[in-house]
């Protein structure tokens, strides 16, 4: 595993070469409507989100630490109010639009906090987002931006105590591994101390197995569907990822780019957003509720996989109605 432990690469292996990467896969275009594109409100209904969205855009008192790329912070359909660094408040701001880093944390991002109405998901656009670039924007040889496991456990525990309540990470290991790495393994169990909610990207390497980070029972991996509610063939999967994880839409993925509108994309590392989003939203609602009500919503919502190495598909409004019974209905809400 080396000093500083098992890399973290923004890189997908073959047939899905360069899609972490934010390579173009297709154009996004409005209908001219003024609404997103059919693939990003396919994505909303494929796992019930907009009921919940129409009750919330997120709470700014509730904050998600993103570990990815910088940001374009500029972007005309990103909802920039409510977004900092751990540190400095401009270290994560881009300065080369056109690097690999900068159009993967720019389309992460805007699944976020993007405009509602805008060509992105824009899932929780009123939370607080705290940006710890995790990848540098300068090329790291023909792998792309990669991240070791120690800079990665470092990240979990500076948004953690810059009061993040829930961690993205859209990153995977290049493969499953069977070691532990201690770093990051405290750094989680740090996390799961302070009641904060990690959501990881499970990989596109079409593999059985974990890492270090998907196999920590705090955190909930999450593996890729296609539109028609399958498990796409490139995600990775496994006993940990089947017993904690869920799924989510990971095909034809629009969000914003760093270098124009849009674009779309797919992967597990843009199924992951989804979930986080969910997480974001239901706590936005339940201020009161804690994180093991909020992860057992989550399961609770979804349909039930007995033994399976295959997470079950995310149902957000399912999630919503199991939450209402663990704690009642939330303040100025109206059940559906």
């Amino acid at each position: 595993m080396g000093e500083w432990g098992t890399p973290f690469s923004l890189r997908s292996p073959a047939p899905f070469a360069g899609l972490c990467l934010g390579a173009l896969r297709s154009p996004s275009a409005r209908d001219g409507s003024g609404a997103p594109p059919a693939t990003t409100r396919n994505a909303l209904d494929l796992v019930r989100l907009p009921p919940i969205m129409a009750l919330s855009q997120g709470s700014n008192e509730l904050t998600v630490g993103v570990l990815d790329g910088p940001v374009l912070v500029g972007h005309p359909e990103l909802a920039a109010e409510g977004m900092s660094s751990v540190s400095r408040v401009d270290v994560f701001v881009c300065r080369e639009p056109s690097s690999a880093a900068c159009r993967h944390g720019t389309f992460v991002v805007g699944m976020l906090k993007g405009i509602r109405g805008s060509s992105a998901p824009a899932i929780c656009p009123d939370c607080r987002l705290l940006i710890r670039p995790i990848f540098p924007e300068e090329a790291v040889g023909d792998e792309g931006p990669v991240a070791r496991t120690r800079d990665v456990a470092s990240a979990i525990i500076e948004c953690v105590n810059a009061g993040a309540q829930i961690v993205n990470i859209s990153a995977a290991t290049p493969a499953p591994t069977t070691g532990n790495d201690s770093d990051l393994d405290d750094a989680l169990s740090f996390a799961v101390r302070r009641g904060v909610l990690v959501v990881a990207a499970a990989g596109n390497q079409a593999s059985v197995g974990s890492s270090a980070l998907t196999r920590h029972a705090g955190v909930i991996p999450v593996a890729a569907y296609d539109s028609r509610a399958v498990l796409m063939p490139q995600s990775n999967v496994g006993i940990e990822v089947g017993k904690h994880g869920l799924g989510a839409p990971g095909e034809g993925i629009t969000s914003l780019a760093s270098n124009g509108p849009s674009i779309t994309l797919a992967g597990t590392s843009f199924a992951a957003p989804f979930v986080t989003g969910t997480i974001a939203l239901l706590w936005s609602l339940f201020p009161s509720a804690n994180a093991a009500e909020i992860k057992y919503s989550l399961r609770a919502g979804a349909a039930r996989w007995s033994r399976s190495v295959v997470p079950p598909l995310l149902d957000a409004w399912g999630a919503y109605r199991s939450l209402t019974q663990l704690v009642g209905l939330p303040p100025s809400t109206v059940e559906r």
